[in-house]
């Protein structure tokens, strides 16, 4: 399964699943809103900056830097400076009739704000992942500016060709109060949360639950946490990383496999019109693909392959194998956001389906979701697919 994969740290900017946030106030009150046209035209660009309030006591320092474009066009950078240095383009921004807003889209995140009179300040509200962040910004001076840290130092990434063995390999079982789950590159080094073996032969092997047989029940129920370390530099791919896997789990586990067909219900993903509704990524391919949930029932991909999502549907949500037959090539972004089914709950490893919300702007269930804001279809049919056999597995040799 694919459930948790990322490729970098995703900024939560204020918020988890039920944070909530209390309003700054500006050192000294606002004075009445005037009319819009006594804005001047550049009065928005500059520093901006403010502090949420998250109830556990935390604070988290945020800035936003506005600039604008030879052309004229606005432009913004969002820092969450309490959780890195690594800054947030947002995807839009506007300044009109004295109202700022903007938006981040791989961060589910929206702000909307009415600057002062004095153009000092501008107080509003943030909203990510449904949870409404009141905050105000103060606009600041090279006095008053916060220090930015510097983010994280990028690890390049390895030679596509280059097929990694693993130096340094850690296993321990998964505590049992722990709620997070991810097999997650941070840097060069792979973190595995939360797995059965099972769980992790449907990542390596790009494999569905129901096509694997033969595997002792120890392999579906016994949940482990992994940290490898790839025997040469660079940061590994998604396929690299599958790659290590196999050979840690051929290794650590004596994993030994062998592959047959039958013939089961599938899944088949097609697209529903003549383009999809996904945003094409025309960036570097090598940056390493995200694929990641937050909070339930919100999915983000960014930068991933059409095979990837397939298989994270098949791994993550859905009851048996997904066939890519969408014919898309490259790479794609986006935010798909539905209602789960008590199944779906289940398979993300979530105890205790939430009820089903009644609000009117609920999303819909997955496959509608999927029909309406990306323009994909899945349709069941029956196929031939691979499976593995699970011919040894032993429990991890020592570290």
């Amino acid at each position: 399964m694919l459930s948790g994969i990322v490729t970098g740290v995703l900024v939560i900017l204020g918020t988890g699943l039920n944070a909530r946030a209390q309003a700054v106030a500006p050192s000294q009150p606002a004075a009445p809103a005037q009319p819009a046209q006594s804005q001047p035209a550049n009065g928005i660009v500059g520093t901006w900056q403010g502090t949420l309030h998250v109830p556990s006591g935390q604070t988290l320092r945020t800035v936003l830097k506005i600039t604008r474009t030879p052309a004229g066009a606005l432009s913004a950078m969002f820092y969450s400076i309490d959780q890195g240095g690594q800054g947030a383009p947002t995807t839009t921004v506007t300044f009109e009739g004295g109202t700022l807003k903007y938006s981040i889209q791989m961060a589910d995140l929206t702000y909307e704000g009415k600057m002062s009179a004095d153009g000092k300040s501008i107080t509003g509200a943030s909203k990510q992942f449904g949870n409404t962040l009141p905050l105000v910004f103060e606009r600041a001076t090279p006095e008053t500016e916060w220090a930015i840290p510097e983010p994280r130092p990028q690890v390049p990434p390895m030679p596509a060709d280059a097929d990694p063995g693993v130096q340094v390999a850690t296993i321990k079982p998964t505590k049992p109060d722990e709620q997070r789950k991810g097999f997650i590159w941070n840097g060069r080094e792979l973190q595995v949360i939360n797995f059965t073996l099972a769980e992790l032969m449907c990542t390596a092997y790009n494999l569905q639950p129901r096509q694997i047989a033969g595997a002792p029940d120890w392999m579906t129920s016994e949940k482990f946490d992994i940290t490898v370390q790839p025997d040469r530099a660079g940061r590994p791919s998604l396929k690299q990383s599958q790659s290590m896997a196999r050979k840690l789990m051929a290794d650590r586990f004596q994993l030994k496999v062998h592959e047959d067909k039958k013939e089961m219900s599938a899944f088949v993903l097609t697209v529903t019109g003549a383009a999809p509704k996904m945003t094409k990524n025309t960036g570097d391919p090598n940056a390493g693909e995200g694929l990641f949930f937050g909070p339930i029932g919100t999915l983000r991909v960014r930068n991933a392959p059409m095979a990837d999502f397939a298989q994270l549907l098949q791994g993550s949500l859905l009851d048996r194998p997904v066939v890519d037959q969408t014919g898309l090539d490259g790479r794609w972004d986006f935010i798909l956001k539905w209602t789960p089914d008590d199944a779906q709950f289940a398979a993300m490893g979530v105890k205790g389906a939430p009820p089903a919300s009644d609000a009117a702007d609920a999303p819909p269930d997955l496959f509608t979701a999927m029909r309406e804001q990306l323009g994909l279809k899945i349709e069941a049919e029956k196929t031939p697919v691979k499976i593995l056999v699970v011919d040894h597995a032993d429990h991890p040799s020592p570290n």
